[in-house]
Order: structure tokens, then sequence, then C-alpha cells
């Protein structure tokens, strides 16, 4: 959790700082959508997983050169170890962007929902997901740390919740 607040003011931070530096008026811009189909790679922090695939689309609503709102949906697969049961989820998120500096380098932040579709498992998850990326016209890498609070995992060889991982965003994007 600790690690969560961090995140969270240093993306307030940014913000901040990014404020400062954007001269630019809102109201002469011209607001527009976008649409980003994306691939996503992960490494979870906790057993039973080994490693999460996955993708993406996510639609992009740009406030101003420097603002965005976002909504993401996709399906991800957590491997776990020793050839057991796959864990698979639907992400379903929220999200606002900050463009920094020269409007390609933003800081996210998203919150929202995994929801199991795995059979043995139909228990759903809040989700937070804070990242920090690059994006030109077309393309998009970020990378964020993802945390699903409900999930469940092996601690101290003890079944717990709170399953957090590493991720990598690659994705290509349009406006509409």
């Amino acid at each position: 959790m600790k690690h969560i607040k961090a995140l969270t003011v240093l993306i307030c931070l940014l913000s901040s700082v990014n404020t400062i530096y954007s001269q630019e008026s809102v109201e002469k811009y011209d607001r527009n959508f976008k649409l980003g189909v994306g691939i996503n790679a992960g490494l979870p922090f906790n057993d039973p997983y080994e490693y999460n695939l996955g993708g993406d689309v996510r639609l992009q609503y740009n406030i101003s050169k420097t603002y965005s709102l976002s909504f993401t949906t996709g399906f991800n697969s957590l491997y776990v170890k020793d050839d057991g049961k796959n864990f698979n989820y639907i992400p379903i998120k929220v999200g606002y962007k900050t463009f920094l500096f020269s409007n390609e380098f933003y800081v996210m932040g998203e919150i929202g929902a995994a929801l199991s579709v795995t059979d043995e498992y139909d228990q759903n998850s809040m989700m937070i997901a804070p990242s920090l990326g690059y994006a030109t016209k077309y393309v998009d890498i970020s990378v964020r740390y993802e945390t699903l609070k409900d999930f469940p995992i092996i601690k101290d060889n003890k079944v717990d919740n709170s399953l957090g991982q590493i991720m990598i965003r690659l994705a290509y994007g349009f406006d509409l």
C-alpha cells in the first residue's frame, strides 16, 4: 500500500509541474477521441503465477493537448507455475492521463475491476494501475504497476490476497 501512495504522490507532483509548463488554452483545443489496440506482458510478484499475457483496447478522449480521459478493457491470462490452471480475467478500467514536457511522455492512473472468467474461481477484484509511458501519433509504450486486490496468491506458504505485477504495454493508436 505504501508503494501505491508513493506513486499517487509522484503522479500528482508531475501533473502539477506539467501544469506550470503548459501555457495552452483549453477552449481553443479541438478535442478528439483516439483508439488504441495493445498487447500486454507482465511479471507477477507473487506465487503461484509465473507471467501474464494479454491484449486490450483503449478509448481515449483528449480534453486538451496535455490531459486525457480513458476507458480500457481487454483480456489477460495469468500463467500458473507447475502446469496449474491458468487464471483468466477481463480488466475494465477508467483513467486519467497527463502528458509531460514535449507531450510525448506521460503519467497515467487507472482504477477499475478485474472480472474473473476462470471456472474454478468466480471472485472479481478491484484494480489500481499507475503507469509511465511514451506516445507518438501511432505508437504507445508504457510500463505500469498493477494491483489486483482480491486475487488469490500464496504468501509464506499460505493462501492470501492482493496480487502485484509489473506490466508492459505496446499499442497502436489512431484518431477517430
